[in-house]
């Protein structure tokens, strides 16, 4: 399928590896020219020429901390007049609902609810004064079934679904669409930590422990970045125009849930 977006231009954030690679992929696959950001300025460096070698198109990287105020102020000069953006970023630690204090839910909240609110805000005006604009937030199942150790990504994460919510609705007649990804476990690096810290817990091992949380999913198996880029891409499309402010799940059948 054309997806009717070449030439296009997009930041996408957290982009040198995982989902955020993923969507930069899948982008540059349709013919997107990119800004790819991430914090390690050598792996974003690598991503970036293989996709220039791959797929063709333009890749300018910004190496910054997205979630600080300075890191947006470096990639929006870089990003203006962007066409899509995919905002992306680590979530924050788990832990116990006594271990947390107003300080932690600060960072949460500036990481995974305020910067992208922030760099919404800044790129927004422009993809309106064009009558086109599309925005995908990657955030995380936890929004529609929270987890209980990850207290602190529950509240910013569903912060963030809520501001979303009522802005999609604001700037659609305008022919920008927002709308938001719920990844559960993908075959990235975060999981294979998760399955390195089960196994160690469990005293069993990797392979075991990973066998354990495939039973765990009914597609049994973890997503993989292409098919979540896939995803990514397709809400980018022109063809995704009529779907505003929604949360898609991306979870193999893991939230057992009817809506």
């Amino acid at each position: 399928m054309d997806l009717g977006i070449r030439g296009k231009r997009a930041l996408v954030c957290a982009s040198s590896k995982g989902l955020g690679l993923g969507c930069a992929e899948a982008l540059a696959e349709a013919g997107v020219d990119l800004i790819m950001n991430a914090r390690g300025a050598e792996a974003l460096e690598a991503a970036a020429a293989d996709i220039r070698t791959t797929y063709g198109v333009q890749v300018e990287t910004v190496a910054a901390d997205v979630t600080t105020p300075e890191g947006q102020k470096a990639v929006l000069d870089v990003a203006k007049g962007v066409d899509i953006l995919v905002t992306n970023a680590g979530g924050p630690p788990p832990g116990m609902w006594t271990d947390w204090d107003r300080e932690d839910f600060i960072k949460a909240l500036d990481a995974n609810m305020l910067a992208p609110i922030a760099l919404m805000k800044a790129l927004l005006p422009g993809m309106i004064d064009k009558g086109w604009g599309r925005v995908v937030n990657i955030t995380s199942v936890s929004v529609k079934a929270p987890i209980p150790v990850l207290g602190l990504s529950n509240s910013a994460r569903a912060g963030l679904t809520g501001y979303v919510a009522g802005t999609a609705r604001q700037v659609a007649g305008q022919g920008v669409t927002i709308n938001n990804l719920q990844p559960g476990i993908h075959a990235t690096d975060r999981a294979v930590s998760l399955d390195k810290g089960a196994s160690a817990a469990a005293g069993v091992s990797y392979e075991e422990a990973q066998k354990q949380r495939y039973a765990s999913i009914p597609a049994g198996r973890y997503g993989t970045r292409q098919e979540f880029g896939a995803t990514c891409a397709f809400l980018c499309s022109q063809h995704a125009g009529f779907i505003v402010g929604q949360n898609i799940l991306l979870d193999g059948g893991a939230t057992n849930a009817t809506m």
